[in-house]
């Protein structure tokens, strides 16, 4: 049977990942009611909003619904968020931001959209208490969020604050890391049995082989992060957080036995990968090496191993980094026989110096850049095609 406080919630994330979104939110125990996209929507508690927060890897924010109204005008929009009863959900000496999606053809700047929400809630504070709560653009309080779509409006919580593509744990970044989101994406997508090998060449900040290591272990998102938005309301969560908080760590596989080798020709990359490797907490879990991929040493198979080299977006750098992309594919098919290889690039035509016959190429967004997961069986007599 439902609680009455069921409603529904809407989980949002980065185009081409919903399908790795919806099997963490079936595994979590919740139904998908609808999915587009860049959602998913299932529904539940308040309560079950902070379960979401804290195990989902590949989300990015978790929005709770509160209402829903038809608006043609600003003014109908003002009147409409003036009867909500916002004095039960922002406390009264708190501080809250809007953030918004709007589609509406006498609107050209989400900002007013925004503004007049804000003022909205600001009046009817004033006109019960001759107060109001702080408001600004910061998202580290109370987080609001408003959908106007033609003339239909939803209001939403933002459960989340600050996006989930952040985990918490990387405090070093080595030249535009992915976000840690995308990386689990990554390693969900791949065919990696977790008792095989892990390798890792170009690992820059470490991201995907730390996300490797906290997918193994049994480590989510939620242990290393203390502020949402959800801890911003009116309504005292901090039970149902503190008792999430304490599963989360006994969930800890600290037995954890696996084979995640990264390195960076870099020192400065190696170093900051460790760091954030030891903030996560699976230092131990993670074998570091300065070396140039093509000098280290492969372990037998079975295994995957991925990479991620630049892209080379900017004037006259394809070029300079085609050489590079064909020492990837000499490197493949020269020492990993056995394992399954994996190049996350946003440039495809780079992609075809390589030099080898993809098994799939999986779709992914690097903030704004379409990319590409190429796939690659490697196996003793692979033969290497002309680039297309």
């Amino acid at each position: 049977m439902k609680s009455p406080d069921t409603r529904k919630i809407v989980i949002t994330h980065a185009l081409y990942t919903g399908e790795m979104v919806k099997k963490e939110i079936i595994d979590l125990g919740y139904p998908v009611m609808a999915q587009d996209k860049l959602h998913v929507e299932t529904e539940g508690t308040l309560q079950d909003t902070i379960h979401l927060n804290l195990y989902l890897r590949t989300a990015h924010r978790v929005l709770f619904f509160l209402d829903q109204f038809d608006a043609g005008s600003l003014n109908d929009l003002y009147a409409a968020i003036k009867k909500i009863s916002w004095e039960e959900i922002i406390p009264l000496k708190g501080y809250f931001s809007i953030h918004s999606f709007v589609r509406q053809d006498n609107i050209n700047d989400f900002r007013i959209v925004n503004l007049k929400m804000k003022d909205a809630i600001a009046d009817r504070f004033s006109a019960k208490y001759q107060k109001r709560p702080d408001s600004g653009n910061q998202h580290d309080h109370l987080v609001l969020f408003i959908r106007w779509v033609s003339n239909h409006c939803e209001i939403y919580i933002d459960t989340s604050g600050e996006t989930l593509a952040k985990h918490g744990y990387r405090e070093h970044s080595w030249k535009a890391p992915l976000a840690e989101s995308l990386a689990a994406s990554i390693i969900y997508s791949m065919q990696w049995d977790h008792a095989d090998r892990f390798i890792n060449p170009m690992c820059g900040s470490g991201t995907l082989a730390i996300e490797a290591a906290l997918v193994a272990s049994g480590r989510y998102p939620g242990l290393y992060r203390d502020n949402y938005s959800f801890k911003h309301l009116k309504e005292p969560v901090d039970e149902t957080y503190m008792t999430l908080k304490k599963k989360i760590q006994d969930e800890v596989d600290r037995d954890c036995r696996v084979h995640i080798h990264a390195s960076d020709i870099h020192p400065g990359a190696v170093r900051q990968a460790m760091m954030n490797a030891q903030k996560a907490g699976v230092e131990g879990l993670i074998a570091f090496e300065t070396r140039d991929f093509k000098d280290i040493a492969i372990p037998s198979p079975p295994g995957i191993l991925i990479m991620n080299p630049g892209y080379g977006l900017r004037l006259g750098e394809e070029e300079k980094l085609e050489p590079l992309y064909e020492s990837i594919g000499n490197f493949f098919k020269q020492k990993c026989n056995g394992y399954t290889g994996y190049v996350f690039t946003g440039n495809t035509n780079l992609g075809k110096q390589i030099g080898l016959r993809t098994r799939r190429k999986i779709p992914f967004l690097n903030g704004n850049i379409e990319c590409r997961l190429l796939e690659y069986e490697l196996y003793s007599g692979t033969k290497k095609i002309r680039p297309q």
